[in-house]
């Protein structure tokens, strides 16, 4: 592989066969030929017909498919034809919510085309970008978007914005000086990127690597081959269809075994068992599923997530580790000044983050006030930025650094309208500094602004008194803001005598101003979201390709860390990574911060909180993250970031705030939200009793009550104190310890108040069977719809919830005139083999219903007092 950054100019024009004057058409044609179109291959887009034959494949849907099969092998066409119709519609939901996320996700990702300023037959045209070919000579200049890699041949005050690629979020001064060493990819300054943008000055480069070619190819090509995780609702379902299917089997063949044993025909036994096993499948589950994980969607994208694939809404929900990005996510991705200090060590604060004129200096009297208000002008005057309020919003453009002095320019009521700007000396990375001639009161200035070392070496006084410039004290001060993360930036200004020519030679005697500190501030209200991600039990760690002692600063006020042991850089990735998995794994553990990382190290990072068992949801938004995006069991995208991050990823978050991706966890644990008819079906076997329900009759109960209220509950809003619970490990099955123990204690309390009713109507009432299984009919409806409100929270009293659900209401409502209709109408009546009860009946069966709800209320009293002795000790 060519290192092109290690090549003079000329060596690299040679190598690629070009010409400074740029190629011929001819040439260039053959070369798209040759090398293919300036474009990365995007992911193919699942159709409607995948997705919808993706949830097909979901592992109850498809039992419940056999139960169909079955169903119609017997004669029951009617029962069949109902679970089809619950079925069709799960899949059909799942489809079009995927789809319309998937189409939401793809409108967000579109670009318009970029074009390319070029020269080709020693004369300047555009061309669409990805026309573009190794040998072309390109022209780019401010606000331009790279397109290809380039070997820069010659610049001008040229800085690029790389973050994309490296996680570095201020801009990188360019040159066409050769690289000697075998430099990393944020230190190829002599190199440009694709997706990378120019954010000052123009340049002139030659095309050295198009298409997969690129470092975005490359990296998009590690995405491809990188496996994608099954979502922790898909590993349950998978481990929930196999225990229900061997449940049901191991019911059907004891009640096969002593209905047989009993006498019954063949054909009897065959139906009886169908229909029962059609009552223990919770065939409204993929339903009730569907339904909650696309209200938790709808509710995520009302909090600027756009979900992607279903599954994803209860992904986040599940993850124990969150490992953010810290530009843009965490921070505001807009450098700000926020301390100034004076050579006489007098120091202000700076309020208000971002791109704005919110906030103030502090001061202690106008006096001292004036100073920093100089050092203010000085940086609106050396400044080639942009920064205006138009239509109630602020538009920016240039240098960070350069629009955060316009911003504290504005906060200071700057008026440099009595300035003559005569001559300006650009920054450029080799020299580290920027300067501008300036006239003032018919007197001529130079103010300079850079690096401590350059500024000083300009300076023989500093201060407002002018005293003798002390190097080693400015050196103190700007090493202890350097040393808090802070980026800092030295000023001078002095008088000069008027030039023709202004240049160096002449910038001597200048009296030092003093520092400005800047940082790229955090988010107002990301504390307050790690709090409640700490609170939840889930573990966040900064990932960033910032310098470590700016990592370290924003993690500690962000209260992630507290000592610099905790911070990790790529170095110590890669010394770790030598030692093995063991060593690594136990590294990684112990570090909350990892700076100046590579996009393999945060792979890496990634793939070693897995190994420990951890759920890891990754947030990102350049190429650099989509191989880690890939691998994590839930990937956030940005929505400002790039085409390839979003592609990778489940789920995009508008708004690229943290606080959207705690909210987003909030809604994801909120998504999860007929073991009494076998019972009082063997007991009823057991004591020798006729069976007290019919095939379709337990049918009928099933959609009545299952399929009502599994959609109504779906609707529930979130429990108060979710994010105060631990997440759910991914080893867990559908139904933990605690929703089993809630669902056989409900489970043998209906079944045995049943079975109770079922022998006082037969035994003690000697009721005909068929008037007996009419009230059993309209008891169990009764009580499956008095148990909904049990099953609105696993933990708080009934009565304690609040009712902000209205479709409850209805779907009891419903439920029970349904049950009223079937027994009171002649035609359906016949058709369910049941018989019309008096009313007052009715009333007592309610009543009876009622018991369920104050079992329940014991039950979770003693499971509230048993959780509370536990956190007590």
């Amino acid at each position: 592989m060519q290192k092109w950054f290690q090549m003079t100019v000329e060596k690299v024009i040679e190598t690629l066969n070009s010409d400074i004057t740029g190629l011929k058409s001819v040439d260039a044609n053959n070369r798209l030929e040759k090398y293919g179109k300036n474009e990365i291959p995007k992911a193919s887009k699942d159709n409607v017909f995948v997705i919808f034959l993706r949830e097909l494949k979901d592992p109850i849907v498809l039992l419940l498919i056999v139960i169909i099969i079955f169903c119609f092998m017997i004669g029951e066409v009617i029962d069949a034809v109902a679970i089809v119709f619950i079925v069709l519609i799960d899949l059909l939901m799942g489809t079009f919510q995927e789809a319309k996320a998937l189409k939401n996700a793809e409108a967000l990702s579109s670009m318009i085309r970029v074009n390319a300023k070029v020269i080709r037959n020693n004369q300047e045209k555009q061309i669409a970008s990805n026309l573009l070919v190794p040998g072309d000579i390109v022209l780019l200049e401010s606000g331009d978007k790279i397109s290809a890699d380039l070997r820069v041949i010659d610049c001008y005050n040229f800085q690029v914005n790389e973050s994309i690629l490296t996680g570095e979020s201020l801009a990188v001064n360019k040159s066409n000086k050769v690289i000697a060493k075998d430099a990393p990819l944020s230190e190829r300054f002599n190199m440009l990127f694709a997706g990378t943008s120019v954010i000052t000055g123009r340049a002139k480069a030659v095309v050295v690597a198009t298409g997969l070619e690129t470092e975005i190819g490359k990296i998009a090509d590690k995405v491809n081959q990188t496996k994608e995780e099954k979502s922790p609702l898909t590993i349950r379902m998978e481990k929930f269809s196999k225990q229900i299917s061997v449940f049901i089997v191991l019911i059907a063949i004891i009640i096969s075994f002593i209905l047989y044993l009993k006498g019954y025909m063949f054909n009897d036994i065959f139906l009886l068992v169908i229909s029962l096993s059609v009552s223990a499948m919770p065939e409204g589950l993929p339903l009730a599923l569907t339904m909650a994980l696309t209200i938790g969607s709808n509710r995520m994208a009302s909090k600027n997530v756009i979900v992607k694939k279903l599954n994803a809404v209860e992904s986040l929900g599940s993850c124990t580790v969150i490992a953010s990005d810290k530009t843009g996510t965490l921070t505001v991705n807009q450098q700000t000044a926020k301390k100034i200090l004076l050579p006489d060590g007098i120091e202000f604060d700076i309020s208000g983050i971002g791109y704005n004129d919110n906030g103030l200096v502090t001061s202690t009297s106008q006096e001292d006030l004036n100073k920093a208000i100089l050092i203010g002008k000085l940086g609106v005057i050396n400044n080639e930025a942009l920064l205006e309020k138009r239509n109630h919003s602020w538009e920016y453009f240039g240098d960070s650094i350069d629009v955060a002095f316009l911003a504290l320019g504005k906060k200071l009521n700057i008026d440099i309208t009595d300035i003559t700007v005569e001559s300006r000396i650009p920054y450029e990375s080799e020299n580290k500094y920027s300067a501008v001639f300036y006239k003032s009161d018919n007197k001529h200035y130079c103010t300079v602004k850079g690096s401590l070392e350059k500024i000083c070496s300009f300076c023989t006084t500093a201060g407002e008194s002018k005293v003798k410039i002390d190097n080693e004290l400015l050196k103190a001060q700007n090493e202890r803001l350097a040393s808090n993360g802070y980026r800092v930036i030295a000023i001078a200004d002095g008088e000069v005598d008027s030039h023709d020519n202004y240049n160096e030679d002449i910038i001597k005697g200048l009296n030092f101003i003093g520092l400005v500190a800047f940082i790229d501030p955090i988010r107002e209200e990301v504390k307050l979201s790690l709090k409640d991600a700490r609170e939840a039990g889930i573990k966040v760690v900064m990932i960033t390709g910032d310098h470590p002692l700016t990592a370290f600063s924003i993690a500690r006020e962000l209260n992630l860390v507290t000592t610099m042991e905790q911070v990790a850089t790529g170095e110590d990735i890669a010394c770790y990574l030598q030692k093995g998995q063991k060593e690594f794994d136990k590294f990684i553990q112990s570090k909350s911060v990892f700076s100046r990382v590579t996009p393999i190290d945060k792979l890496e990072i990634v793939e070693s909180y897995k190994r420990q068992g951890e759920f890891v949801a990754v947030t990102g938004d350049g190429v650099n993250d989509a191989p880690a995006l890939k691998s994590a069991n839930i990937g956030v995208a940005m929505g400002s970031g790039t085409d390839v991050a979003k592609e990778t990823a489940s789920m995009i978050i508008i708004d690229d705030n943290f606080k959207s991706i705690v909210a987003g966890i909030k809604e994801g644990r909120n998504a999860y939200s007929g073991i009494a008819e076998v019972l009082f079906f063997l007991l009823s076997i057991a004591f020798d009793l006729p069976m007290p329900l019919v095939a379709i009759q337990l049918l009928w109960l099933n959609v009545v009550t299952d399929g009502l209220q599994d959609f109504a509950l779906s609707f529930e809003k979130s429990e108060k104190g979710i994010m105060k619970e631990k997440p759910r490990r991914t080893t867990e099955t559908l139904f933990n310890k605690e929703l089993i123990s809630e669902v056989l204690t409900s489970g043998f309390s209906i079944g045995l108040l049943v079975f109770s009713v079922w022998l006082f109507l037969i035994q003690k009432m000697r009721m005909d069977v068929s008037v007996a299984r009419g009230y059993i009919m309209a008891l169990m409806v009764f009580i499956q719809n008095i148990h909904v409100l049990n099953c609105r929270s696993e933990r708080e009293s009934t009565f304690k919830v609040p009712f902000n659900n209205p479709l409850i209401v209805f779907s009891i409502l419903t439920a029970i005139l349904l049950q009223i209709i079937v027994m009171e109408v002649p035609l359906f009546s016949k058709f369910l083999k049941t018989e019309s009860i008096p009313f007052i009946h009715l009333i007592y069966l309610f009543i009876l219903s009622i018991i369920i709800l104050g079992i329940m209320e014991i039950y979770k009293a003693i499971k509230r007092k048993r959780r509370t002795v536990d956190n007590c000790k």
